[in-house]
Parts: C-alpha cells; sequence; structure tokens
C-alpha cells in the first residue's frame, strides 16, 4: 500500500517550530558520552576556552536532537502512509559550533522526494538559527519510508504495541496539513566558523594529500543502542526491539545511522584537535551496523586527506567505516579547517 496522496506535492512544506531550542551544559556531555566522543571541549569548559570557545563545544552531530524535536510534527501529522523510517544520507553544513547556552530556533522543510526502485526517498532540511538571528548549521536528511506491505505485515501494529507513550505514530489515513509553502526570510550565515583561527593540531604545512588518519575502532551494545535512543529522542525500534528488526526486513537490531556518522565525526574531530574546525560533514550509509543481543558489534573507522586547498587552508577527509566486514559509509567526506 502506497501513501494516501502524493507525497511529492508536499515538497517544500515548511514551519518553524515556535520555541526555541536552549543548549545545556549537561547536555552536552550526556550526548558526547552516548556518542563515544571524549575530546575534552565537550567535557572541561578549561580545555574549551584554551580553544577559543565561550563553553562547552558540542559534538559535531548534537544539532540532530534538535532536529529530532523539531521534525516529530512533520512525521506525525504531515507524511503519513508509512509505518517505519530508515536513514540513507545526511549532511551537515556547520556556519558556527555550538556551546553552552545557545538558543536555537529551527526550521523544517520537506525539501525533496524522489522516488527509486519502487521507494519513496524523503529529504528533511532543517535550518537551525541561533539568538543573533544568525544561521548556525544546516542539515538534509534522507530517508526512506517502509509499510508493512513492503516487508511483514503487521509492522505498524507491532510498533503501537511497543512504543513509549507520548509518541504519536502517523496515520495511514492522515489527511495532510498545509502549514506553509514558502519558507520566511532567514538570516544571513553566520562567519564564525569560516573566520575564527583554527587551533589543529595538524599544520596545514606539514600535511599532504594521502596522510592517514590514526585508525579507530567503536565497540556498541545494545546497551549502547538504548542509551543514544535516550539522550537523543529516537524512538525508533529497529535500534533495539528484536521483532521489529525483523519485520522491517532487517537481519537484527542495527545501530542508529546517526550513531555511527557521530562516531565517524568523532573520529575525525579527535584527530583535528579542534571540534569547531570541521565545516562540512556528509555521510552516504550503505549498510547496517547489526548489534546481537549476545555480543558487541564494531565499527572499524579510517580516513585519509583526499584534497588540500592552499589558499583557505582547508582538506577533504576520505572516511571509511567497515562492521562486520562490509562498509557501513557508501561515501563519507569532512571538510576541515587546518591551522
Amino acid at each position: 500500500m502506497e501513501a494516501t496522496f502524493d507525497t511529492a506535492e508536499l515538497v517544500g512544506h515548511h514551519y518553524r517550530v515556535d520555541d526555541y531550542y536552549e543548549v545545556g551544559r549537561e547536555k552536552i556531555r550526556e550526548y558526547a558520552r552516548a556518542v563515544q566522543d571524549f575530546h575534552p571541549a565537550h567535557w572541561s569548559e578549561d580545555a574549551a576556552n584554551e580553544l577559543g570557545y565561550t563553553g562547552l563545544v558540542a559534538p559535531t552531530t548534537f544539532y540532530s536532537i534538535v532536529a529530532m524535536l523539531a521534525n516529530r510534527r512533520l512525521f506525525e501529522t504531515v507524511i503519513s502512509g508509512y509505518d517505519v523510517f530508515v536513514q540513507t544520507d545526511q549532511v551537515f553544513e556547520m556556519y558556527q559550533p555550538v556551546v553552552t547556552g545557545d538558543r536555537l530556533t529551527s526550521d523544517v522543510e520537506l525539501s525533496a522526494v524522489r522516488r527509486i526502485a519502487g521507494k519513496e526517498l524523503l529529504t528533511v532540511t532543517n535550518t537551525f538559527t541561533a539568538q543573533t538571528g544568525e544561521i548556525v548549521q544546516v542539515m538534509h536528511t534522507t530517508v526512506v519510508g517502509i509499510t508493512d506491505e513492503d516487508v511483514d505485515a503487521g509492522l505498524g501494529e507491532a510498533i503501537q504495541r511497543v512504543m513509549m507513550h507520548g509518541i504519536e505514530i502517523p496515520s495511514r489515513t492522515t489527511t495532510a496539513e498545509t502549514e506553509s509553502t514558502s519558507a520566511p526570510e532567514l538570516g544571513p550565515y553566520s562567519a564564525v566558523t569560516r573566520n575564527r583561527v583554527a587551533r589543529t593540531a595538524i599544520d596545514f604545512e606539514k600535511a599532504a594529500v594521502g596522510d592517514e588518519l590514526p585508525p579507530r575502532t567503536a565497540r556498541l551494545t545494545r546497551g549502547d543502542l538504548v542509551n543514544y535512543a535516550g539522550v537523543a529522542g529516537d524512538a525508533n525500534p529497529i535500534h533495539w526491539h528484536d521483532d521489529i528488526a525483523a519485520r522491517a526486513g532487517l537481519p537484527d537490531v542495527i545501530a542508529h545511522g546517526m550513531l555511527t556518522m557521530a562516531l565517524g565525526a568523532g573520529f575525525v574531530t579527535d584527530w583535528l584537535g579542534d571540534p569547531g574546525a570541521l565545516t562540512r560533514y556528509a555521510v552516504r550509509l550503505s549498510n547496517y551496523t547489526v548489534i546481537e543481543a549476545e555480543t558487541a558489534g564494531t565499527v572499524e573507522f579510517t580516513g585519509r586527506i583526499k584534497s588540500l586547498d592552499p589558499e583557505t587552508k582547508t582538506a577533504v577527509v576520505v572516511i571509511t567505516a567497515k562492521s562486520g566486514g562490509r562498509k557501513i559509509f557508501g561515501l563519507a567526506t569532512a571538510e576541515v579547517r587546518l591551522s
């Protein structure tokens, strides 16, 4: 069964979340722990101050928490016809690091719908504005919608039985409500990330194309997935419930795509030494990180410098992530500034 209306007709649907999100000191630490990012700037004000920040710096993918809250209205009341969504692509454009005390306003737009091999891929663009009125980050998230006709019948009913209270599952007969067909005028992009002096551990003059990043292996258990789900607000049961994962056509419970991306971002910023020196991070997921009940899963990260720009002292890093012998990232790049 397909969606009860043409989802493509909703492209351009936009709304602004009424309330702002205030970034808390302990929330940054909580999130950093959940994504295994132990860079001192996420934990110590002194360490953050040494890098020129006014408070704890949030990890690169922290904005996904704000997006999860902001996008709930879109997926619960606007886009109907799907029982579960699986992430496929993600792009982060960073214009200013988020620090303790920032107040973020979220604009949400369904920016694209594509149909590939009978599946609809939906791209949601989140634009985050700080209290200064400047845009500080833009996120583009692409997901594929799955119904119980696509996989095991009864998926929707099974999800209803296990979901926490307070989370609404979209109805297949819901009529899309039109909130706005055009986004309001937004403020300018912040120039902080591009203009501040990067304080990285990597000297641009000593960097060379082909240089490899120190490899890193991350371990994930079911407990890690449950913890991340609670911290990030991602209630999707394919990440913690065996039956739902099987009904969704998955080999087992899988790690959140955003969690593996967060681990990859931390892999890069740990090498950089300055979390705010990462300006763009893009990942296409090509496979799942399967987490069995009895054993921990692992994700192995490697990376190398693909290109260098002497005018801007920037580099493009290509990241590889593997789990169980499978490539998890189809294509992943990070654009960074160097000292």
